[in-house]
């Protein structure tokens, strides 16, 4: 019971988090939805052990315990791809900066000067 507790606190300590970045513009609606989604579903888990292990049945896994931790890898692995995916588009959104602030410095003045205009 304690357990389910300081688990469902700090599960709505996230929520709220989630909210304020909403709030402060860090995050999308799209990615508030996901958050929130998750952690909501995260506390019904918590809170209601029982329907873990019925979805296990349903799905042919013995224990709720385990569709809990398969979930959480899958999504792990779902969200360690996206991470991936944006590292690489800032890598390359920067080295095309750099490029043309290079080219932009190695101009002569007079030459920098006429393609400002």
């Amino acid at each position: 019971m304690l357990s389910q507790v300081v688990l469902s606190l700090f599960l709505l300590f996230a929520i709220s988090r989630v909210v304020l970045q909403v709030r402060g513009g860090k995050l999308t609606l799209g990615a508030f939805f996901f958050w929130c989604g998750l952690f909501i579903f995260a506390i019904v888990g918590v809170l209601e052990p029982k329907l873990t292990t019925h979805v296990a049945r349903l799905i042919g896994i013995g224990r709720g315990t385990d569709v809990v931790i398969y979930a959480s890898i899958a999504i792990l692995f779902y969200l360690v791809f996206r991470l991936s995916i944006s590292l690489e588009e800032t890598r390359r959104e920067i080295t095309e900066v750099v490029r043309r602030i290079a080219l932009r410095n190695t101009l002569p003045s007079r030459k920098r000067s006429k393609v400002r205009k």
